[in-house]
């Protein structure tokens, strides 16, 4: 569609100073859809809490606000919640929302891979499957790096969320543990 605008805002960004600007996309009409990326904390600065995170400063439980009752009240009909690492979900959730002619909210919701008590194991490339095509490396992962003849995987940067293997052809990336050769 001709003039549709997708923009992308963190949590607490959102609450410091994107809520006017979805107000004002409500007052006018627009057709923007908005991704909010809720990781429940300031990452950018240091983890600090925020009024989504129900806590305070000082870490004491607080009333959270919901994201998605906000978008509601400010005026958004359309306001979906998805699971940023369901690549193929979240890849038909923003086109349909992208085409919608009216604004809307998409909040993809996963805790910060930093601060994640319980990691997941790490990825590993089996070296023999592994077509060095590069489609892994599109996400911009700190833990995978381009190598000679394959991607390579620092297992102290990989926090086991599987996006890689989402867009791996060949099945190449695989949990450690589960690879056997």
């Amino acid at each position: 569609m001709h003039g549709k605008v997708v923009a992308v805002i963190g949590d607490s960004t959102f609450l410091h100073s994107g809520i006017t600007g979805l107000l004002d996309i409500v007052y006018n009409k627009g057709f923007t859809t908005t991704i909010i990326l809720d990781n429940s904390t300031t990452a950018m600065t240091g983890h600090q809490d925020h009024p989504a995170s129900g806590r305070t400063l000082s870490k004491e439980p607080t009333h959270p606000v919901d994201l998605a009752a906000l978008a509601k009240a400010l005026g958004i009909n359309r306001v979906v919640v998805a699971d940023p690492f369901d690549l193929d979900n979240l890849k038909n959730i923003i086109k349909e929302e992208a085409e919608a002619r009216e604004p809307s909210v998409i909040i993809v919701k996963k805790p910060c891979a930093l601060l994640v008590k319980e990691r997941a194991l790490p990825y590993i490339i089996d070296k023999e499957t592994c077509i060095n095509c590069k489609k892994c490396m599109k996400l911009g992962c700190p833990a995978l790096t381009a190598g000679p003849e394959t991607v390579v995987v620092n297992n102290t940067l990989c926090a086991g969320c599987g996006l890689c293997c989402q867009l791996c052809p060949t099945g190449a990336l695989k949990k450690e543990g589960e690879f056997i050769g």
